[in-house]
């Protein structure tokens, strides 16, 4: 038994408010002495971390590094080595489109490549993280060059910054494992781009065409100054998965502003908004909305997209604003609250880690006082321990009051 069937007749609903917030990749480690949430001026954090429960929680298992997909599905109570789903399905639903059983979705990275002889040289694997509006710009052109090759329509999506997805979409159903396909992103400069080999014949037909319509593509975009080539990642189907809803007996809203998140909120049935700011415009959402939903997921970026450029100070920034804008989230007086993260990511690594997670919890029916802080080292002691992340809900449920005894 899954926890989900465990807590399916236990469900209680009622009218408690629910808010958890994912700092992406929060966790950080020490550069010079103190990690990213320790160096952050962080005082309502540290008020909040002080009367709640804390801990640290574990994405997926002890020294596996996560990706966002199931870091997140953790989070929402899902066993992400049950349920695994592709960041290119997350991206494309995140962006706005329907996808059917016979389309295989994959997230793209604009590039800047150098050609070297008869070798492609992966100068930056985000082509500078190129402004969305010229992403969606020469998004658009490849799209009005590129409709179809060979059996497969080709449908684009640009997203933010240097990322958009591509859906291949065939006029029949694929067989199982045709989304079998490792990266092209080596995730490193100075490499070329992977070739992956496909795992069955319909695998070996999709990696065809696209690395069809890479060429395709390549050769659109070779006078581009900066995005001049394409990356593929997370080849990806859509996975039948339990709705959030139905599991847990809640009205959810997913609030973010990059389409992956979305997309995970929309794929298990979650409604989403998609404000247009940063984290002040989506608290200032959850304040509009607060009325109709009972259950929140509202997700911050910035604080990943830092660590992952190795930008220690910037990633102190992103926390030292959340922590000006967690007052008003505050106000709301929620029953629970919840702050996390998918997974870490270290400015120090410039990319995710397999470090536990820090988390609070606040609720009227929490021990607190074993924190002093919102950091790594605090949140070690507090009453928690060291968790894993499937358990974030039932306990917010708990908090909640929306669980039943179980047993006699």
């Amino acid at each position: 038994m899954n926890d989900q069937e465990l807590l399916r007749p236990l469900i209680e609903p009622n009218t408690t408010k629910l808010i958890l917030v994912v700092m992406d990749g929060v966790g950080g480690l020490p550069v010079n002495g103190t990690s990213e949430l320790e160096k952050a001026n962080t005082p309502n954090l540290s008020l909040l971390a002080s009367s709640s429960a804390c801990g640290l929680q574990v994405p997926v298992a002890y020294g596996i590094t996560p990706g966002s997909g199931p870091g997140h599905l953790g989070i929402f109570g899902y066993n992400p080595l049950q349920y695994e789903i592709g960041r290119g399905v997350l991206e494309a639903l995140g962006l706005g489109i329907h996808l059917t059983e016979n389309d295989i979705a994959i997230r793209c990275n604009y590039a800047t490549v150098i050609r070297e002889g008869t070798k492609t040289v992966i100068k930056d694997r985000r082509a500078g993280r190129i402004p969305t509006d010229h992403s969606k710009k020469i998004t658009e052109m490849l799209q009005e060059k590129i409709k179809q090759i060979d059996d497969a329509q080709i449908i684009l999506l640009p997203g933010m910054e240097h990322r958009f997805a591509l859906v291949l979409r065939f006029s029949h159903v694929l067989e199982k494992g045709a989304d079998a396909i490792e990266d092209t992103d080596p995730q490193k400069e100075g490499l070329e781009p992977v070739t992956p080999l496909p795992s069955n014949v319909s695998a070996k037909h999709v990696l065809e065409i696209a690395l069809k319509f890479v060429e395709k593509a390549a050769q659109i975009l070779k006078d581009q100054e900066k995005a001049n080539y394409i990356l593929l990642r997370g080849f990806s189907s859509v996975p039948k998965i339990p709705k959030f809803n139905d599991v847990y007996g809640v009205r959810s809203l997913a609030i973010a502003t990059y389409p992956m998140y979305l997309g995970v909120a929309k794929l298990l049935g979650m409604d989403t908004v998609k404000p247009e700011g940063g984290i002040a415009q989506e608290v200032e959402t959850l304040k509009k909305n607060y009325d109709n939903y009972d259950f929140f997921y509202l997700h911050v970026k910035k604080t990943d997209s830092n660590g992952e450029d190795g930008n220690f100070e910037g990633k102190c920034r992103v926390i030292e604003e959340f922590d000006k804008n967690l007052p008003d989230i505050l106000s709301l007086n929620p029953d629970v609250l919840v702050i996390t993260g998918d997974h870490s990511t270290p400015a120090l690594i410039k990319g995710h880690s397999w470090h536990p997670v820090p988390v609070l919890l606040k609720s009227r029916y929490v021990f607190g006082r074993t924190s002093a802080s919102f950091t790594e080292r605090e949140c070690l002691k507090g009453e928690f321990g060291i968790f894993h992340s499937t358990d974030i809900i039932p306990l917010m449920l708990a908090n909640g009051m929306r669980l039943k005894k179980f047993g006699a």
